[in-house]
């Protein structure tokens, strides 16, 4: 198997709104991340994903770019972001930029210029349709609701947005403006960048013929996006030009947010020889996985997705991001056993196969936020999802307190530093409430203590780093299907075989037999606690055990550590 650099590494995701303002403008920046450079080595990350910090009217938090060549004024110069990226190069970490390609702001130029009228340059970049009937083209509904469908008086037309009328739709048929795109890439890669998260990029082929959505579709854009317009042919030859126009940079990292119907169509995004992803992030809508996912549900999908392997497939490990709630209160217990669910958590992401990606603040267990009004929420699709919610019947307190757990601003409330004001994060007004729980959870006081949830992570960090099978092995499931909430997995590379166990509930549970005579664990999560107690699981604890190998007749068992 070839290797590459991003398999061994660890991605840190930088939400830069909310990592570090320097300015006291109450906006994270580039100079901000630039202050923290040397946080992000200590850690041990081998790479930084940043979130787009392009010119944008912010209708989407910067997921509406206004110009891809360039640098908002809100987070520095290209400047900035030149010494940032050599700042970054110079302690061996990589720079993945944002890449918002399925639709722009209609304040970029192109948009500007394609709505004017039929005839001009980029008349064809967008995506217009005729009206119907003195109406939209169809019914379709945009993700965020209401029409997919905008009209312009100039052209007599009605552009496609399948996500924000803000945000309209680039038309990926034109091939002049793919080469643009393809061009644009390309000029960040000659300017320092190692790779691409290309954002929403399920949806880039579009039906010539727009036909009405049946069923669901009609009142809901995302199964609309989800079911009739993901992954289309056409979509992966437009994929597959992106990676051709870098492949003579080497190995440029190329990471989709993609959309799969299933195993099969997931291959196709990463499988080596279709030559598209070197690895994908699969979108989940939050309320889906919150009705949905048990720690069981969890492993099998590990477990699935390891029996893809054959094809050379690589895969994304991650628990939150930008879009998702924090993952210790999506996931585990942010109340009592806040710390223990934590470490759990670090455990299980960093012990599977894959190349684990860490959203900023979950090095210290940030969790959501609980504002007291909707007021106080930024994120457009909290504000319409709770409108959604009310229109369809449920209370204003019921859809309130839903809107709240998906909210994409749990992930976004401002990095914890410290337990000075705004947590350290600026000297001004933050754009966004911070979590009033900075004062117990920050890096500062996490960073002077062994037993933290950030010092775990740095051991963990260092320990995948160290051991090949933590990268490359095999895995295998081991759980009791009985004892869904405690969940076991062998990693084996080699001669080298890993145990690792995490219990993933508030109550205590005993070890399998076949386990309960091992020693201490090489890392466990409840040091805190007393350590880890032969044959039995504390609540959320985790251990991880390095285990020696007896072979005799052909016959391999596993004896203690």
């Amino acid at each position: 198997m070839k290797k590459h650099w991003w398999q061994e590494g660890v991605v840190y995701q930088i939400y830069p709104r909310s990592f570090q303002d320097s300015n006291a403008d109450g906006v994270g920046d580039l100079r901000g991340i630039l202050d923290r450079v040397d946080y992000l080595s200590d850690l041990g990350v081998t790479a930084v994903w940043l979130s787009p910090v392009y010119p944008s009217p912010n209708v989407d938090n910067g997921y509406d770019v206004a110009d891809y060549q360039c640098i908002a004024p809100q987070f520095g110069t290209l400047q900035d972001w030149d010494a940032l990226c050599a700042a970054l190069h110079a302690r061996g970490i990589r720079v993945i930029m944002d890449w918002v390609v399925n639709h722009s702001s209609d304040e970029h130029p192109w948009f500007a210029e394609s709505a004017a009228s039929r005839e001009n340059a980029k008349a064809d970049y967008y995506i217009w349709r005729d009206p119907v009937n003195g109406g939209v083209p169809n019914n379709w509904r945009s993700c965020w609701g209401g029409s997919a469908w905008e009209y312009v008086p100039a052209r007599g037309q009605y552009y496609l947005h399948l996500f924000s009328k803000k945000q309209p739709d680039l038309n990926w048929a034109c091939a002049e403006m793919r080469e643009k795109i393809y061009d644009m890439m390309e000029w960040w890669v000659q300017r320092g960048v190692d790779g691409f998260r290309v954002d929403a990029i399920s949806y880039l082929d579009k039906p010539a013929d727009f036909p009405d959505a049946a069923g669901e579709a009609e009142s809901d854009g995302y199964v609309l996006c989800m079911n009739q317009l993901t992954g289309r042919e056409k979509t992966h030859v437009y994929i597959h030009g992106m990676q051709q126009r870098l492949k003579k940079y080497g190995d440029v990292l190329m990471i989709g947010e993609v959309v799969a119907r299933d195993q099969a169509h997931m291959r196709r995004y990463i499988a080596p020889q279709c030559e598209e992803f070197s690895m994908a992030i699969p979108f989940v809508p939050p309320i889906v996985e919150i009705n949905t996912w048990s720690p069981a549900a969890l492993l099998r999908r590990v477990a699935q997705d390891w029996s893809q392997t054959d094809c050379g497939a690589w895969w994304a490990r991650f628990l939150s991001n930008h879009d998702k709630p924090r993952q210790v209160s999506l996931y585990a217990n942010d109340g009592e056993y806040w710390e223990q669910s934590a470490k759990m958590l670090a455990a299980f992401l960093y012990t599977l196969p894959g190349t684990p990606f860490l959203y900023q603040g979950e090095e210290l267990g940030m969790t959501n936020v609980s504002y007291a009004a909707l007021e106080d929420y930024d994120d457009i699709d909290t504000k319409t999802f709770f409108e959604s919610l009310v229109l369809g019947g449920t209370s204003r307190q019921e859809a309130f307190a839903l809107a709240k757990k998906v909210s994409r601003d749990n992930a976004r409330t401002p990095m914890q530093w410290d337990e000075s004001p705004n947590a350290g994060f600026s000297a001004g007004t933050p754009w966004l409430g911070v979590n009033p729980n900075y004062r117990r959870i920050n890096a500062r006081a996490q960073r002077k203590d062994p037993l933290s949830v950030w010092s775990f992570y740095r051991r963990l960090i260092a320990l995948r780093k160290e051991n090949p099978a933590l990268i490359y092995g095999d895995f295998t499931p081991l759980c009791d299907p009985a004892q869904e909430d405690v969940l076991l997995y062998t990693r084996s590379f080699g001669q080298e075989t890993w145990l690792v166990v995490h219990n993933w509930s508030a109550l205590p549970h005993n070890m399998p037999e076949e386990f309960a005579g091992l020693g201490q664990p090489l890392l466990s999560g409840s040091e805190r606690q007393g350590g880890y107690t032969a044959g039995k699981l504390r609540p959320y604890e985790t251990a991880i055990w390095k285990l020696k190998i007896s072979q005799k007749n052909d016959e391999i068992s596993m004896i203690t550590a």
